[in-house]
């Protein structure tokens, strides 16, 4: 309280500088930090190739492991991290990761290769990646904790799936414990395509899995016929006429959505201090216990839809969110959208949210060949 006190009293000037230094020293921290946990990482990567190479081959007897750990903590006392259950998981941390490491021959390598009680600490700092990484998010790799790693690796085989854990735990900003629970509840094989902030905005990985199974990535509106709304073609549609026919078939629509849907209505009315709103379409999840809004738009994914979509939810849970409800949930239905730029982009918002396409009666009429075509194909087929 002093220190906002002193701050109020600074003049504008003086309280902008503090500002500016501020961000300089917090910026210059996470900088640190990162650069620490990159060394500490290729520190662990080099002792486990270490002990990797002298316990696996025989060259040392058994429990030299716990030895070798005993005998750090008498020569450097209250060094942390070093047990022998650790220097273990260094070993496994090697071995699992090896691939990634693939440099080209260095004077100090060779240096190294003669001298093999040595250990090299940078084989993850300076490295030049193996074709076999081309998948592998190597920055996002060594911006992540050791224990992050382990608890991947413990819990996971597959090459895809570790990949895809270590880039949900650098976009979600996950701890240990959250990223614990999702790796128990199977995220990676419950997810679905649609780009969302699920896992991160959603409280209980429970809930959280539930939302990532239950919505796809595309949705066939074929109810929408373009011709009978009297459009010359699609460009034409606007995205109330979508809605409509959307309210006309809203059986089919909420069949095609999911199970346990029920419809609330369209253009619902939000007044927050006197500032009006009105969602597309609101429906309530009975699995989710949640509101869901949806949101309609004719043409390609805009950034500023998540925006809009994320006031619409803050004023949902405000004003019309029961006490035993979950937070609201917002999904945008397009024409097209850029998967991995939406999913860049939603993990800056709080508010639980996904972006979807859809496809009309008239889409797939353009990928089904004319019966012309049909006919032709059968008549070469009859020769």
């Amino acid at each position: 309280m002093d220190e906002m006190k002193d701050n109020l009293t600074l003049p504008t000037e003086l309280r902008s500088a503090v500002r500016a230094i501020k961000l300089a020293i917090l910026q210059s921290q996470y900088r640190a930090a990162k650069m620490v946990n990159r060394e500490q990482l290729s520190l662990y990567f080099g002792i486990g190739r270490y002990i990797s190479e002298h316990s696996r081959k025989g060259y040392w007897g058994t429990g030299a492991i716990e030895r070798i750990s005993e005998q750090l903590q008498r020569e450097l006392p209250g060094l942390r991290g070093f047990s022998s259950a650790s220097l273990k998981k260094m070993r496994i941390f090697y071995e699992q990761w090896q691939f990634i490491v693939n440099r080209s021959p260095m004077a100090n390598d060779l240096e190294h290769n003669n001298n093999e009680q040595e250990i090299d600490a940078n084989a993850l700092v300076v490295v030049n990646r193996s074709p076999m990484a081309n998948d592998l998010p190597y920055e996002e790799f060594l911006s992540i904790s050791f224990s992050h790693h382990y608890e991947i690796l413990a819990k996971t085989e597959d090459i895809d799936e570790r990949i895809f854990y270590i880039h949900q735990t650098y976009l979600n900003k996950w701890d240990k414990y959250r990223l614990r629970d999702l790796l128990k509840a199977d995220l990676y094989h419950h997810q679905g395509q649609m780009p969302n902030n699920f896992a991160k905005a959603i409280p209980t990985t429970k809930n959280a899995i539930r939302a990532i199974e239950m919505f796809k990535d595309e949705y066939l509106l074929d109810f929408i016929n373009v011709e009978e709304i009297g459009a010359r073609d699609e460009a034409d549609v606007d995205e109330r006429e979508v809605e409509q026919a959307i309210i006309q078939n809203v059986k089919n629509f909420i069949m095609t959505f999911g199970r346990d849907f029920t419809f609330v209505g369209n253009q619902y009315h939000l007044e927050k201090y006197g500032h009006h709103s009105y969602p597309d379409l609101l429906f309530y999840n009975r699995e989710l216990a949640a509101l869901v809004v949806v949101e309609l738009k004719r043409g390609d994914f805009k950034p500023a839809y998540l925006g809009q979509l994320s006031a619409y939810l803050r004023i949902l849970d405000s004003e019309i969110k029961k006490p035993f409800e979950n937070p609201s949930v917002g999904i945008i239905l397009c024409k097209q959208a850029d998967k991995s730029f939406v999913e860049f982009l939603i993990q800056g918002y709080d508010n639980p949210m996904g972006v979807a396409t859809y496809k009309t009666a008239e889409d797939v009429r353009k990928v089904l060949p004319t019966e012309e075509e049909l006919r032709k194909v059968m008549d070469e087929r009859a020769w």
